[in-house]
């Protein structure tokens, strides 16, 4: 039973992920205006610790390498369907398996949320977001902080057998 359950729980979590990450970057890499003002609200508190060079390249870039590294860990998390594939097509084909593509997802999700979590409640940015007198209810954290955890499940559920001994 164990054997069948954690693939199933792993795909869920991981589609989870992806759907959060992947609907997010047409606002990442369009300079959407909540964007800029999440980005500009954190680079802005960065300026008071690493000076105005660090805080300003936050602010003006931070949203392409998040949104990249979100596309870079879907893909991740997704590779597995894609080995899959190409297993059954050349079987003799060497392949990292469906558990060690979501450890390596799940760690990548769990690291990109923790900074994101870690923004929201050390940053002027806060638990709800405001932009132009509208919050988002807090949406944004509520989310981040379900990928931290369902990252750190995935990747604490994809160890190999036995790694729980040890």
């Amino acid at each position: 039973m164990k054997k069948n359950i954690i693939p199933v729980i792993s795909w869920i979590l991981a589609l989870w992920a992806c759907n959060i990450f992947l609907s997010s970057l047409p606002y990442k890499f369009s300079n959407h205006p909540d964007t800029v003002h999440i980005f500009s609200t954190i680079g802005s508190w960065l300026q008071g610790f690493l000076g105005d060079n660090l805080g300003g390249l936050f602010a003006r870039y931070g949203a392409y390498g998040v949104g990249s590294f979100e596309l870079l860990t879907s893909l991740t998390l997704l590779s597995p369907a894609l080995f899959w594939l190409l297993g059954r097509m050349a079987p003799d084909l060497k392949l990292p398996s469906r558990r060690l593509m979501h450890r390596i997802g799940g760690a990548m999700a769990s690291m990109v949320m923790g900074g994101a979590v870690f923004f929201h409640l050390a940053s002027p940015l806060g638990v709800e977001v405001l932009h132009e007198g509208k919050g988002d209810g807090g949406s944004l954290f509520y989310a981040a902080v379900s990928i931290l955890v369902s990252g750190i499940i995935l990747f604490l559920i994809n160890r190999k057998p036995g790694a729980a001994a040890e």
